[in-house]
């Protein structure tokens, strides 16, 4: 290729004459044949791909067959002149050198075809590459277009199903709304009932009082005939006593014991009327069984509740110092704890929706008996004042009572619309008053299983006490209030500061107690009336739920509350001051603490199950 170049610039190797004809056509056709091999390899291969390219180096060889040629002629041909001949040797030059430099745009050609066939072998393996990528995608389109139809499947079968739920939930709306005005109707039809029957038993109880009010009256009067009230009649009418005394023994007077009465009857005057208080007994006594057993059968008291409650009186209590025993009363959360009159027992109720009753002895509590029948936790217990019978609130909605020996609830008092939060006896007998989150309190007599008086205070009632003729309730929105009962409206208010967990009142019935969520107790004098107050804190004391409950003793001497930290805090009244702290027995917050009326133990339970019994023995 070099040596082609050269001669197509005009430069002769090794001088500067011009190389022989014969020599320069061999030349010519030695490399001319190579090119031709080549194109036909090429043409053989890439024909399709260089057709432009052929064309172009096929008019190449024309030319270059002329001027071989023209060459050829010229070297046959003798020259006649010099200047002919030298103008064919420069057409000779200028066609080598275009020969020359076609020869080099070839080369530079085929380089060009090379690096354009490795672009194309690269585009042709790009192209297989996304080929297969473009077959994978068709295959992922295909499996989720099958996912898609398979989806589009269930979301049909899921519609069909919708549409069934959705027919089955309307004809179940529908019975819902029938059977709700069915209730309706058999509630009304039920408190008919109850009102007709209440109407009966307050007949038969007023039947029952006025036959006692009878048989008392009776059995106070006595008939008594004197003697001196007897003979006067033997003596006023003798013709007419002794023919009565001559015409009995005619026709008796052949019987020897005939005979015997008589003379005991002369010897003993006769008792003419007899007197009023040897019968009466009997007669009272059938009387008295007669209304118990209808008592008995339609009442829903019993005799121990007609008998009056005992004074009891603590003149120190004791404060405790230690724990005398530490169990798991309960499978939930405790709620409320309280002692007895007596204070040999204990009462716990939780969120497992039992009342279990505990008996005191010897610094133990010994498990004596579960009181069911609630359907929800139990949020208060009381005891009434002759220890008979016991009054628990609940989440129920319902206040319910049971007697000590029975396990299922003798009364059911229903009527609030949210959980009842408190429930206590009243200071007349047969009445109980409930206070519930609903905002109402309301008054209920036990006998007819009936309410008397509702006040709706419209805010959350978290706690109340009674006494004579008075209500006290503490509520949500930072105020107590005092409730005359023989008027139901409010004569007093006292603001706390927070919201009133609890209450509690002294024995004295002088002194009122409050525990309040900004943790702090208020101790009111309920002689004056008015809104002073004494405050009780403690460091470290911080009231845990909206349902703590807070003590005063029996002999009102000290104030004991539960805090959030397990740890019970008592105060001194007297001194106002922190009289000791029981830490390390309790696990979580305390909910409700009690003190026994004797004053001799001490009861704290908590939301984690447990009760302590506390004692300074």
């Amino acid at each position: 290729m070099a040596v082609v170049t050269a001669n197509a610039r005009g430069v002769s190797p090794r001088g500067s004459r011009p190389p022989a004809p014969g020599a320069g056509g061999r030349s010519e056709e030695s490399w001319k044949g190579h090119i031709i091999r080549e194109l036909k390899h090429r043409d053989l291969s890439q024909h399709a791909m260089f057709q432009d390219l052929i064309r172009f180096y096929t008019q190449l060889l024309e030319k270059t067959s002329l001027t071989k040629g023209l060459l050829s002629s010229a070297a046959r041909r003798p020259p006649a002149g010099g200047a002919p001949l030298s103008s064919l040797q420069q057409q000779s030059i200028q066609l080598k050198k275009t020969t020359g430099e076609l020869a080099y745009q070839v080369v530079e050609l085929t380089q060009q075809i090379k690096i354009k066939d490795g672009v194309l072998e690269e585009q042709h393996a790009r192209l297989l590459q996304e080929q297969r990528c473009l077959s994978r995608v068709s295959d992922a389109h295909q499996e989720l277009q099958a996912q898609v139809e398979q989806v589009q499947g269930q979301n049909t079968v899921l519609k069909v199903e919708y549409d069934t739920l959705l027919e089955q939930q309307r004809a179940a709306e529908a019975k819902l709304r029938q059977e709700t005005v069915r209730g309706e109707e058999l509630l009304a039809k039920v408190m008919k009932r109850k009102n007709q029957a209440a109407a009966r038993m307050n007949s038969h109880n007023e039947r029952r009082s006025r036959a006692r009010e009878a048989t008392q009256a009776a059995a106070r009067s006595k008939v008594n005939l004197d003697r001196s009230a007897v003979h006067p009649l033997s003596s006023t009418s003798p013709s007419s006593g002794f023919s009565n005394s001559s015409s009995a023994p005619s026709s008796r007077s052949t019987s020897p014991k005939n005979e015997k009465r008589d003379a005991s009857t002369e010897r003993k005057p006769m008792r003419l009327v007899r007197s009023a208080s040897v019968t009466s007994p009997r007669i009272l006594t059938s009387i008295k069984e007669l209304f118990d057993r209808k008592r008995r059968g339609h009442s829903v008291c019993s005799q121990e509740e007609d008998l009056v409650s005992p004074v009891r009186i603590c003149v120190s209590a004791r404060v405790p110092a230690r724990a005398l025993q530490v169990l798991d009363a309960h499978e939930q959360d405790i709620n409320a704890v309280r002692f007895s009159s007596s204070s040999d027992l204990l009462a716990t109720g939780g969120t497992d929706k039992v009342i279990k009753l505990w008996e005191v002895r010897a610094g133990l509590l010994t498990h004596r008996g579960t009181l069911d029948g609630s359907t929800e936790g139990i949020t208060c217990i009381e005891f009434d004042p002759m220890g008979f019978r016991i009054l628990a609130a609940s989440y129920s909605k319902a206040a319910m009572l049971w007697q000590l020996g029975d396990s299922v609830p003798k009364v059911t008092l229903t009527g609030h619309s949210r959980k009842v939060t408190a429930a206590r006896f009243s200071s007349i007998t047969h009445q109980v008053v409930t206070g519930s989150a609903d905002g109402t309190i309301r008054l209920w007599d036990l006998r007819r299983a009936a309410c008397l008086q509702s006040r709706n205070v419209a805010k959350y009632c978290s706690d109340l006490v009674c006494s004579e003729n008075c209500i006290i309730s503490g509520h949500y929105d930072g105020q107590i209030r005092a409730w005359d009962s023989r008027v139901a409206s409010c004569v007093q208010v006292f603001p706390a500061q927070g919201k009133v967990t609890s209450l509690d009142l002294s024995s004295d019935h002088c002194q009122l107690l409050s525990c309040c969520r900004d943790d702090c107790l208020q101790l009111f004098d309920l002689r004056r009336w008015s809104n002073e107050r004494v405050t009780f804190r403690a460091d470290g004391f911080k009231c845990g739920s909206d349902s703590t409950k807070a003590v005063i003793s029996p002999d009102c001497c000290y104030l004991a509350a539960g805090s959030a930290d397990g740890a019970v805090y008592i105060w001194n009244v007297s001194t106002g001051k922190l009289e000791t702290r029981l830490p390390d027995k309790h696990s979580s917050s305390i909910s409700a603490v009690s003190w026994s009326l004797s004053g001799e133990y001490f009861v704290s339970v908590d939301k984690s199950k447990r009760a302590v019994l506390w004692s300074d023995m």
